[in-house]
């Protein structure tokens, strides 16, 4: 049994979060921090009713370094004050901001224009998507928690790029997002006259996703590449749908195609590869820690990728809970055996 804090646990993926943890047999929720709200957490996120008795306490660094392991659900240019002094008392840290998760100081600080009072940590901090740094996750003190729209992309391509026939000269990626991806606080762009019967494009160029997707593609291909990544809100609440279109350097057969996505996800407990002529969807993997795949052969040298998750479980806070279990050596799938929520 461990103890385990959350620091921002107001938002999406804070209750999520607690709605995961309730059901893992080896935590015991010890600190659930607010900077805005007070009494039972149940109070504040209402479907919680009876499932804890958690109260939120402040983000006072004292009350969450008895912890095991402590979660921060913060925005960028806060998780790294907390995170350094966490980790400075022996306790583990799961980042779900992007503080972390660039390798590079001076992309964090062009593409976040926020200061960052660890600067030396960031080429050493842990990327944290299991399917591709498992053992790097299971002796790591702090795991960078991927962002929900890199989740979907680099799954998609992972296979392609480590086999080296990924033409690097252009990836297209366009991704639509559910509502929840926009944050819980309300802005002009998350109303709902807004959104409704509404699919709009925002940040082609310029997501700060942008940079981190990058980074791990041409870590996987060696090789520089151009990336366009064009996200788009779509209206619904959870989920995210990137449709990925791609060159390779030899001539591909469906057969040669499917048989490399298998051997690289068959062992994978959160990645599932749809049978031929299927498209992923985010119906089929809503509530769940499951990212779904379809393969589509356009020419014998194009391939499309369809990449389906739940933004705020596997593209969050189910992803994070998922780097807990191999930090402690806990079953990867404890706490997240939800089964999709369909229809």
């Amino acid at each position: 049994m461990i103890d385990v804090g959350i620091i921002g646990a107001t938002g999406y993926t804070g209750s999520e979060l607690i709605r995961l943890l309730s059901s893992h047999e080896n935590v015991r929720l010890k600190a659930v921090g607010a900077r805005s709200a007070t009494g039972a957490v149940s109070d504040l996120h209402k479907s919680l009713l009876g499932l804890t008795d958690a109260a939120f306490c402040d983000l006072a660094i004292e009350n969450f370094t008895e912890c095991d392991v402590v979660f921060l659900a913060l925005p960028h240019g806060t998780s790294s004050q907390y995170a350094k002094s966490l980790v400075e008392a022996g306790v583990k840290v799961i980042d779900l901001g992007a503080d972390f998760r660039l390798n590079d100081i001076e992309d964090y600080e062009k593409w976040y224009s926020a200061d960052h009072v660890c600067k030396d940590w960031m080429p050493g901090t842990v990327y944290g998507l299991p399917e591709l740094h498992r053992a790097e996750i299971q002796t790591s003190d702090l795991v960078a928690n991927p962002g929900c729209f890199p989740t979907s992309i680099i799954l998609g391509l992972a296979p392609l790029c480590k086999a080296k026939i990924l033409d690097p000269a252009l990836i297209v990626a366009d991704s639509d997002s559910g509502l929840t991806g926009a944050g819980k606080n309300p802005n002009e762009r998350a109303h709902f006259v807004n959104v409704n019967e509404n699919v709009v494009a925002y940040n082609i160029g310029k997501h700060r996703h942008l940079p981190e997707i990058v980074q791990e593609v041409e870590g996987l291909l060696g090789a520089d590449t151009e990336l366009v990544f064009n996200p788009h809100l779509a209206p619904i609440n959870r989920g995210i749908l990137s449709t990925l279109t791609v060159k390779v350097k030899e001539p591909l057969t469906e057969d040669a195609l499917e048989k490399l996505y298998h051997e690289f996800y068959d062992d994978e407990p959160f990645v599932r590869v749809r049978p031929r002529g299927e498209y992923a969807a985010t119906k089929w993997v809503m509530g769940s820690n499951f990212c779904d795949l379809s393969l589509h052969l356009v020419s014998p040298t194009t391939v499309v990728i369809c990449a389906a998750i739940d933004n705020i479980v596997k593209g969050a806070s189910g992803q994070a809970v998922q780097n807990m279990n191999i930090m402690f050596g806990f079953p990867e799938t404890q706490g997240l055996k939800q089964l999709p929520l369909c229809p």
